[in-house]
């Protein structure tokens, strides 16, 4: 199989090659802001940045989804941290609803309101009001009922209603007074008498004027005393009739005394509640709700005929007097009907509502229903409705985040449902989960019209719409992604020197001179490690911008300079790499062992990166692989310690591909490998070690040392070719310092993919040590080239009929690889003698 192309300029042109041919010139090692492109000599000269850096695609997608208004186009706006998404949520959202053309065509903002339900109090209703006159009416019915608590009194105090009053008490007295006469009358004629006490009425027999004692009534003649008991009995069934006529009479008198006041108030209760019931004629619900409270009014007069104005006022306490039969939270609050919850009040509101919500509780998005502790029991009606962020955005936009909304319980169901049903319930979190919940209201949904923006990272949006695809997928139509870089052009970079200035500006900072821009820059480029590319996690830049203003002011300097922002990133570094020291300190007294100078067979220094999550860093790794005749393969420690990620295991596979493709063509390889991380004690993964073990395995079948003063990177595919990897300035980084520790002897350096060049930004002292001589970069784009460098010998091509130049490289693992392949056949040719 012939061998992977090779630029020609990269080939060896010797039997031993020279590595500098592979070397990296200092000047590729990091890449430099010129500080004479700039305009300006300290950004104050500069216009304070007004627009989004290099984000177009997801500010498109931000603006279709806006103003696409139709079920289901909410946004779900990606991104990393820092890289302003909700920044450029709220700019849009403020530039679209400023558009003279989206004003004309947007819906009413609407306040809205809970009254008290007349029919059902567990039910309060909602009535939707034009924007501002929820407050109003809730206004006007505090002052109406002051106005009826001082001018219903003057109604019952006039001398026509009086006069009326007394006729008709009048008329009631003299039909009860008829009917006692004759029934007196009808007692008398037959011998009785009537009494009338507190107890009722009693009728017993006379003689002579005088009651009949129980003893003369025993010595009457038996005839005598059954004519007294019947005559007894009638007059009692007749005493029972007036009784009831007495009480009807009297609830006719009563009734008639009712319809009074109510004809005697009804006009000035009108009168009152005119206006109000004027401004409500073209809203049905308003309408409604105050014709039953007139009727409420006209029905509980006696709330208002002696009360003065100042307590004619909402009484919330369970004293409260006057209760009205039958109505629990009236009896406790009689004047309750007259309370409006202004739930949602748009009063002063310009434009539409935007909200966004950074505790999306179950509570704080969806409202509440507060409870009153009262005699061993919980109490509520609709004034302890509280509003959620989705009541205050309706009519509007709703901005959350999406890990906010996950961690809260039920709170993304939930949501889902109200953007599907298109309605928000007062609903208690604990009827979601199960629990009891104490004397639940159940107010009428409001009506929602409100698009939701989520914002999150790339991970929860893969997560849900895998979890959740479906609904998911019909609410959230609408894709938005921040990216976390942008090309590094004359535009962007003048762009990052205008969001300089506008930060100093915004934060008090001081003004940074062309030289601290730059480092800034540099630091950016640093971020996303590659020489094209700028950062876009614009919270991270702010933070340093503001490090870099400590440090300046320290000196009492009137700009921040290229130093300050190189002392802020030290300082920080400084802050975050106890870790690092520590182990440096490891390898320096000799229990980390790591060798940078000399050559072993089988051994190479790999380069492993520790992730700490806010700082992370490079070192050296020692990697052996060891060769022995057997079939097992190569065999990979860490995986059975079960120390070894996937994508590790990966990279070991392959490595046989690539043995295979190799030196297998004409013969089935034969061998035992083992590799293994030294000292290694934690899971490792990530393939970029596929190359470094790769090298072990060739160096133990060849025989060659490797240096040990180069530490190498990468990852191999079945071809050969070495690919790409991550981390590469702190891998360099970290064989750089451990060099320095252990002391730098010049001809110690870093083995690299070429293809890893542009991401290389390195720090200012290795950049310096690289440009003295004193530390090297080598770039390949091959194993071959790789084994050349670390060996000093050619690797060799295969000619036409197979075979390598005699002792290059592939020549001596070829050779190797056919003395175990005979050992082997001449081992199981033993046995199976021995067995015949």
């Amino acid at each position: 199989m012939p061998e992977p192309d090779k630029p020609e300029a990269d080939k060896p042109e010797a039997d031993k090659p020279e590595a500098d041919k592979y070397r990296v010139p200092w000047e590729q090692t990091c890449w430099k802001c010129d500080i004479d492109s700039f305009s300006f000599n300290c950004t104050d000269d500069l216009v304070p940045l007004d627009r989004f850096i290099g984000q177009d695609r997801a500010l498109e997608a931000i603006r279709f989804g806006l103003e696409v208004d139709k079920p289901g186009y909410n946004l779900f706006v990606t991104g990393l941290t820092g890289t302003g998404k909700t920044s450029a949520i709220k700019s849009l959202l403020q530039t679209i609803i400023s558009n003279p053309a989206h004003q004309e065509r947007r819906k009413p903002i609407n306040d809205w309101c809970y009254v008290h339900n007349f029919d059902d109090p567990d039910r309060p209703k909602a009535i939707s009001l034009p924007q501002g006159m929820a407050r109003q009416v809730r206004g006007k019915l505090a002052a109406i009922l002051d106005e009826l608590g001082e001018e219903i009194p003057k109604v019952f105090d006039s001398e026509e209603y009086e006069a009326q009053r007394r006729a008709l008490e009048t008329d009631g007295r003299q039909t009860t007074q008829q009917m006692m006469s004759e029934l007196e009358q009808a007692a008398q004629t037959a011998g009785f008498a009537v009494q009338v006490s507190p107890m009722g009425m009693s009728i017993f027999p006379i003689k002579d004027g005088q009651p009949l004692s129980p003893d003369d009534y025993q010595a009457l003649e038996l005839e005598q005393r059954q004519s007294i008991d019947e005559a007894r009995a009638v007059l009692m069934q007749q005493t029972q009739d007036t009784m009831g006529n007495i009480r009807h009479a009297e609830q006719e008198t009563a009734a008639a005394i009712s319809g009074l006041e109510k004809e005697a108030a009804n006009g000035r209760v009108s009168q009152i509640f005119g206006d109000l019931l004027d401004s409500a004629e073209n809203i049905p619900d308003l309408w409604e709700y105050l014709n039953r409270v007139v009727a409420y009014v006209l029905d509980q007069l006696s709330l208002f005929k002696e009360a003065p104005a100042s307590q004619v006022q909402p009484q919330p306490s369970p004293q409260a007097s006057a209760p009205v039969q039958g109505r629990p939270g009236l009896a406790r609050n009689p004047y309750l009907p007259f309370e409006i919850n202004a739930l949602v009040d748009n009063t002063g509101l310009a434009g539409v509502p935007i909200v966004e919500e950074p505790n999306p509780t179950w509570g704080n998005l969806f409202g509440r229903i507060e409870r009153l502790a009262t005699m061993g029991t919980y109490i509520s009606d609709h004034t302890m409705l509280k509003p959620g962020a989705l009541h205050s955005a309706n009519g509007g936009y709703l901005v959350l985040n999406a890990r906010d909304i996950l961690m809260a319980p039920a709170v993304w169901e939930g949501l889902k449902r109200v953007i599907r049903n298109r309605e928000v319930r007062l609903e208690d979190p604990t009827e979601q989960t199960g629990y009891l919940v104490p004397l639940g209201l159940r107010p009428e949904p409001i009506r929602l019209d409100v698009k939701v923006i989520v914002t999150g990272d790339e991970n929860i949006y893969r997560m849900l719409t895998t979890a959740d695809y479906d609904d998911f997928r019909d609410l959230f139509k609408v894709k938005a992604e921040f990216d976390h870089q942008v090309s590094l052009t004359p535009d962007n970079i003048e762009a990052y020197c205008s969001f300089i200035c506008s930060s100093c500006h915004e934060e008090g900072l001081l003004a940074f001179d062309a030289s601290g821009a730059a480092q800034v820059l540099e630091y950016a480029a640093r971020l996303v490690n590659d020489q094209s590319k700028l950062s876009t996690r614009f919270g991270q830049i702010k933070d340093l911008l503001i490090e870099s203003d400590h440090w300046a002011r320290k000196e009492a300097a009137e700009l921040v300079e290229a130093k300050h922002v190189k002392r802020a990133v030290a300082q920080k570094v400084y802050r975050l790499n106890l870790a690092e020291e520590r182990i440096r300190d490891m390898v320096s007294d000799g229990t980390l062992l790591i060798e940078v100078t000399g050559e072993v067979v089988g051994q190479v220094n790999g380069l492993v990166v520790y992730d700490l999550g806010d700082f992370a860093f490079g070192r050296p790794s020692r990697i052996t692989g060891q060769i022995f005749a057997g079939r097992e393969g190569i065999i990979n420690i860490e995986r059975e310690a079960s120390l070894s990620g996937r994508t590790h295991d990966k990279g070991v596979l392959i490595l046989s591909g690539y043995l295979g493709a190799r030196y297998g063509q004409e013969r089935p390889l034969t061998l035992s490998a083992s590799l293994a991380f030294e000292q290694s004690y934690e899971g490792i993964d990530g393939d970029s070690a596929s190359s470094p073990e790769l090298y072990a395995i060739l160096s133990s079948l060849s025989g060659l040392p490797l240096k040990q003063n180069i530490a190498v990177t990468g990852s191999v595919n079945q071809n050969g070719e070495i690919q790409p990897i991550g981390g590469v300035n702190q891998k360099i980084e970290g064989m750089y310092d451990v060099c320095r520790v252990l002391g730098l002897t010049g001809d110690q350096g870093v083995l690299v993919p070429r293809r890893n060049l542009r991401n290389l930004m390195l720090r200012d002292d290795v950049v310096e040590a690289i440009k003295e001589g004193k530390f090297h970069i080598y770039a390949v784009n091959t194993v071959d080239e790789g084994m050349e460098i670390l060996t000093g010998r050619a690797a060799g091509e295969r000619s036409a009929d197979g075979t390598y130049p005699r002792d290059t490289i592939n020549d001596l693992v070829d050779r190797r690889l056919r003395e175990l392949n005979e050992s082997m056949r001449g081992y199981y040719g033993g046995l199976l003698a021995a067995a015949n």
